[in-house]
């Protein structure tokens, strides 16, 4: 049973979902000519400025795995290998290995409240923010993330979604005033011009997660996690590397999915990122 790096059909547009994936899962959809938008993925590199030469960017990897050895372990570990390899800087937040604070609290502002009476968190820390008086952990990285070119979540699916310690990375992180602000969101939020990809692991196979699945369509997921967090910060967005069911895979077909991973990211920094936009996620 081998495995395949496919294009997804989405309501008869093809689309750049980079997956990995069983065959026996379900045949990749054929290509079509009749597409809503250009097949997106590669692109020619002279499209991009000199400054996007691999050698010298930076990549921060946000990892959320409590196994060294799991999948998600070796995709950490080959991401790291390949990328220091084009010569760029890589730095890895491994949350679990941090014992990172997933939980926003009142401990995240160091300095007095402007409203002790009624804590607001999102206030609390857009003020603490402007203040210099967020916590260390956060501070820390926030710096990680101002200096990446590229960041790359490492994660197995969660009901859906993240693990509670990089949603709580997230939530902490991400504040206001330092990743958006109103206005500056989306398209003019405070990370753009940096790019960010979803790297994760499933529970189900492929066809668990087609539009006629039991889970349904995976792009449902993605939305939430792509546009209303790292679209919304500004970040450009990458196709997703998904590696469905490692769990039901052989060992041959677990290396070669960290193998798939490796190959793409030779040239990711040729890519280009996906339209965030409802047609990507929903269709038409």
């Amino acid at each position: 049973m081998a495995l395949t790096t496919c294009w997804v059909s989405h309501e008869g547009s093809l689309a750049s979902l980079r997956v990995t994936v069983p065959e026996s899962s379900g045949p990749p959809a054929p290509r079509t000519n009749k597409t809503a938008h250009p097949p997106l993925g590669r692109i020619q590199r002279e499209e991009y400025p000199s400054s996007w030469d691999m050698a010298g960017k930076k990549v921060l990897i946000v990892y959320a795995h409590q196994e060294p050895r799991s999948l998600n372990g070796s995709l950490k570990d080959v991401a790291v290998a390949e990328l220091s390899q084009q010569g760029c800087t890589v730095t890895v937040s491994d949350l679990y290995a941090m014992n990172f604070e997933p939980r926003a609290t009142g401990k995240d502002i160091t300095g007095t409240l402007s409203n002790p009476g009624f804590f607001n968190y999102g206030v609390e820390t857009h003020k603490a923010y402007e203040k210099r008086s967020l916590s260390s952990d956060i501070i820390e990285e926030q710096k990680k993330l101002q200096e990446a070119d590229l960041v790359i979540f490492q994660f197995p699916l969660y009901w859906f979604s993240v693990p509670a310690v990089l949603k709580g990375w997230m939530d902490r992180v991400l504040c206001q005033g330092f990743a958006f602000d109103f206005p500056g969101s989306y398209d003019d939020g405070f990370l753009k011009g940096k790019l960010a990809i979803l790297s994760l692991t499933t529970g189900g196979t492929a066809s668990m997660f087609s539009k006629t699945g039991v889970n349904g369509d995976f792009r449902y997921f993605l939305w939430p996690l792509q546009h209303g967090t790292l679209h919304f910060c500004g970040f450009k967005v990458l196709a997703p590397q998904i590696s469905f069911g490692p769990e039901m895979a052989s060992e041959e077909e677990r290396k070669r999915m960290v193998a798939s991973w490796a190959q793409r990211l030779k040239t990711i920094w040729e890519e280009e990122p996906i339209p965030c936009s409802p047609p990507w996620y929903f269709g038409q």
